[in-house]
């Protein structure tokens, strides 16, 4: 059946006193199962009659409304072996004051456990008198709306004086009205108050804040009725009251955690004061327990990370009370906690200074208490800026590998991780990964500590790139290619390492060629190369020669140049004058005054005057001596500069004093003759000069 709770409380042992008056019958509800203890015979010794001819012993009366007709059934079983129930129906609808004769009697001899009486379907007795063995009546054939009375007892005398409850259950096709059965008049299950007691069999419990313990006990009766209508509750400080609905409790009153309450539910029909369901009552109990609750001051910690004078808290770690379903609220102050304002919205994330917080707790019984929560930092961490100095990278000397790990910048223990930037380590992002070998330029980095309660500080490490330091006195060299010469680094360094093997300032007697030295400052090395080069030696691009003068032209090389004709005699002039006729030879050195060079000159034999008369005396002006030499080339000018005979190897490099076959007129002529001179270098070689020409006609 859904009356669940119902059900839970008819099954209630009774051990208070007895309806056992017929006036007071307790009205059955329903088809239920009952269980009840019965003492004492109430206020009347009533005349039973039938079969129960000796009286009541401890009796209880009960009234039984038919809701659908059939037959009905029901079995009596006692729970103490020496138990020793007798009982018997009246009616139907008849009243107290006139019951008549019992209908159904038993007062057999009925002993023991599971001794069971009552009405079933198989006997055919409709009374059973005391002494036999009858247990068992025949069943009622009832009809809707019909009402009975059951009259149950315990005999008990000086020889059995057991009082035992039984357990009263139903058989057959008809059912018992009750509003607690019928779906259109109960239209919810109740709601027992309370929760339930650590032992199950024992009453619920409802807890009260207040001390002392004064309760209202109206505030239950809208939860247990669940929002069925017409139904009415009413509360007792017995279960006998509850059951008759006598003595309500009608004010607030002061309630105590050792005495047991009840509750009564009874339908009222609107439509029928007087229908017999009306007074079906259902009951329960519950008890009261303290619920006053306490906090407790708690201090907590957190990081003043990076020393910024704010930690972040989780308000909701601090164990200001015990139970987890109790409902906390946090705020600045105890004037906000009061006043219910200026709530603190992110306890799991609360940023804020040393100081306190005041958190209000309402434990799932409704109970409230005050906690403070101390906010604290844990110990700083303390750090110090720092600086690194690491020397170049030969193949990039703007960088250096720093061991990042040497960076002292803590006394206390923790783990170091280390960024790029301040904000990285702030939020944790790109973190270095190689500190030992971390290639940079000059620059910054942060270090950040976290000691063994995950607070941490950065500190600033400045990089500093140890530049390369080389000589400003080590310089190239020009010298002659025959020569020796000294390099030197010059002082300053704590060590040198030359190419050459030594490990001194200077090393002497170099020649030309290319060479290194490892030059030591602190813990870097800078390798500086040096070069000594050969000098260029000058060179004669020309000379000049007009009758005995002779005109050196030089290039290349280093000027000033000195000029020579014997290698020993040095002058600053490239003229010399009254060279000798024939080969001469020309010394040339550069301001390096290396090795000098020389070249062979010709100065040719002159012939001024030429009579081309035949009679093979200066006949012709005759350069064929020189036909060896390389682009010779023998030009004849009249005295405008034009050019009017030209010598070379068809003619033997020969004038004859013709002019396209025909004799020149006398005069004076000018001539030239160039030719490059077969050594290395082909010097250009140009020899100048005038000739007369005498022609007889």
């Amino acid at each position: 059946m859904r009356k669940h709770l119902l059900l839970f409380l008819l099954l209630l042992s009774g051990t208070l006193f007895s309806q056992a008056d017929c006036s007071t019958a307790l009205t059955v509800c329903g088809n239920s199962n009952i269980t009840y203890s019965p003492s004492g015979i109430g206020a009347v010794n009533e005349s039973l009659g039938g079969c129960l001819v000796s009286g009541e012993h401890n009796s209880i009366w009960y009234k039984i409304t038919i809701a659908t007709g059939g037959t009905l059934t029901f079995d009596l079983t006692p729970s103490d072996p020496d138990a020793d129930y007798d009982w018997a129906v009246y009616g139907p609808n008849v009243t107290c004051g006139n019951l008549g004769a019992a209908i159904r009697c038993n007062a057999a001899t009925v002993v023991g456990v599971g001794a069971a009486t009552g009405l079933n379907m198989t006997s055919t007795i409709i009374s059973a008198v005391g002494g036999s063995l009858t247990p068992y009546c025949k069943y009622l054939d009832v009809l809707p709306g019909q009402t009975y009375y059951l009259y149950i007892d315990n005999w008990v005398d000086v020889f059995n004086p057991t009082m035992a409850p039984f357990s009263l259950t139903w058989g057959g096709t008809a059912t018992l009205a009750s509003p607690f059965t019928n779906p259109n008049i109960q239209t919810q299950p109740f709601t027992p108050p309370g929760v339930p007691a650590a032992n199950p069999a024992d009453p619920r419990e409802i807890t009260v804040c207040e001390n002392p313990m004064i309760f209202n006990f109206s505030t239950l009766s809208a939860g247990i009725l669940n929002g069925n209508a017409n139904f009415v509750i009413s509360y007792h400080n017995s279960q006998n009251d509850a059951l008759s609905g006598a003595n309500p409790i009608l004010t607030p009153q002061t309630v105590n955690i050792t005495s047991t309450y009840y509750y009564s539910i009874h339908y009222e029909d609107p439509a029928n004061p007087s229908n017999p369901i009306n007074s079906c009552r259902q009951v329960g109990s519950f008890k009261f327990k303290y619920g006053n609750i306490s906090g407790t001051n708690v201090i907590l910690y957190s990081c003043n990370n990076n020393n910024a004078g704010v930690g972040t808290f989780n308000l909701t770690s601090a164990a200001v009370f015990g139970d987890p379903t109790a409902v906390k609220k946090y705020y600045n102050s105890i004037t906000d906690l009061n006043a219910g304002i200026n709530e603190i919205t992110n306890p799991t994330a609360f940023v804020s200074a040393e100081g306190i917080v005041y958190v209000k707790i309402t434990s799932q019984y409704g109970c409230v208490a005050i906690a403070e929560i101390t906010l604290k930092f844990y110990p700083v961490v303390v750090v110090n800026d720092a600086t690194l100095r690491s020397c170049f990278i030969e193949s990039n000397p703007s960088t250096a590998a720093f061991n990042l790990t040497l960076a002292s910048v803590t006394t206390q223990t923790g783990t170091k991780k280390y960024y790029p930037s301040l904000a990285d380590a702030e939020n944790g992002t790109n973190e270095i990964l190689n500190p030992t070998a971390y290639i940079a330029p000059n620059g910054v980095i942060f270090i950040k500590v976290i000691n063994g309660n995950g607070c941490f500080a950065i500190a600033k490490v400045t990089l500093i790139v140890l530049a390369p330091v080389y000589s400003n006195i080590l310089e190239d060299k020009i010298i002659c290619m025959e020569d020796k010469t000294t390099l030197d680094a010059g002082p300053g360094f704590t060590g040198y390492e030359w190419s050459t093997g030594a490990t001194t300032q200077s090393i002497n007697n170099v020649g030309v060629g290319t060479y290194w030295v490892n030059l030591k400052t602190g813990e870097c090395v800078t390798k500086q190369t040096v070069k000594v080069y050969a000098s260029e030696q000058p060179v004669i691009s020309s000379v000049d020669i007009a009758n005995n003068n002779v005109t050196v032209n030089v290039t290349g090389g280093t000027a000033p140049y000195k000029y020579s004709m014997d290698g020993i005699n040095w002058q600053d002039s490239n003229m010399f004058s009254n060279v000798p006729r024939g080969d001469s030879h020309v010394f040339v050195k550069d301001s390096y005054d290396c090795e000098p060079i020389d070249i062979t000159i010709v100065v040719p034999n002159l012939v001024n005057v030429i009579t081309p008369n035949g009679d093979g005396i200066n006949d012709v002006i005759d350069y064929s001596a020189l036909g060896s030499k390389q682009n010779l080339i023998f030009n004849i000018f009249d005295r405008y500069g034009t050019k009017i005979f030209q010598a070379d190897r068809f003619n033997n490099y020969k004038w004859d004093g013709t002019i396209e076959g025909k004799k020149a007129a006398t005069g004076t002529y000018w001539y030239s003759v160039t030719w490059n001179e077969n050594d290395k270098k082909n010097t250009l070689f140009k020899y100048s000069g005038w000739v007369m020409v005498k022609n007889r006609e």
